[in-house]
């Protein structure tokens, strides 16, 4: 190859590389807007991440919030759960009492069966009661007439009967057969006399 070829053939690879150099200006051009894009991207990237934290403060905070009510709402629970367990308690006791209550019930019905038989036992005794005291009263009522009638003349009649003798008694020593009789029927007449009394006491 002689000095002629050697030139054309440098002279071409220096074009060739001024194109190259041209190209990499170029990417170097395209790299650098490229950069400026990704600085772009980046400082956005950067206001992503300071607002992803501010986020992520406000999410950490909110969680310390839930934490705080969900201690308060295990609170309430836990007092809840007392509660009801005395509202249990106090059920239980309700239905005791209202057994006991239930026991007193049927014992003051039994009671009040038992007493309605005594007042009805009481009723028929007062019926029998009116019957007797009717009776007696029919026998007072006789037992006054037999007095008006018959007992109070019978007395008269000792008494005079009684006073005759008082008057012959200083005539005679001894006692006849009429005024020994007189003696025996009021002695009769005095006894009718205390049953009748007894029977008006």
């Amino acid at each position: 190859m002689n000095d002629s070829a050697k030139l054309d053939l440098l002279l071409s690879e220096m074009r060739e590389a001024r194109g190259d150099i041209h190209l990499l200006k170029e990417d170097v051009q395209t790299m650098k807007g490229d950069i400026h894009l990704l600085k772009d991207e980046v400082q956005t990237l950067k206001g992503d991440v300071q607002t992803l934290k501010e986020e992520v403060h406000v999410l950490k905070e909110d969680s310390q919030t839930m934490k705080e009510n969900f201690r308060v709402l295990s609170e309430d629970v836990q007092t809840l759960k007392e509660e009801v367990h005395v509202l249990k308690e106090d059920s239980q006791t309700m239905k005791e009492n209202f057994r006991v209550l239930n026991e007193d019930v049927q014992t003051l019905k039994e009671n009040f069966r038992v007493l309605n038989e005594d007042v009805q036992t009481l009723k028929e005794s007062f019926q029998n009661l009116d019957a007797k005291t009717d009776a007696i009263e029919n026998k007072l009522v006789h037992t006054n007439l037999i007095l008006e009638n018959e007992i109070r003349v019978n007395i008269r009649r000792v008494a005079e009967g009684h006073l005759d003798l008082s008057r012959n008694l200083h005539d005679a020593m001894h006692p006849s057969n009429e005024v020994e009789m007189l003696s025996i029927r009021v002695g009769v007449l005095e006894s009718d006399m205390r049953k009748v009394k007894a029977k008006l006491a």
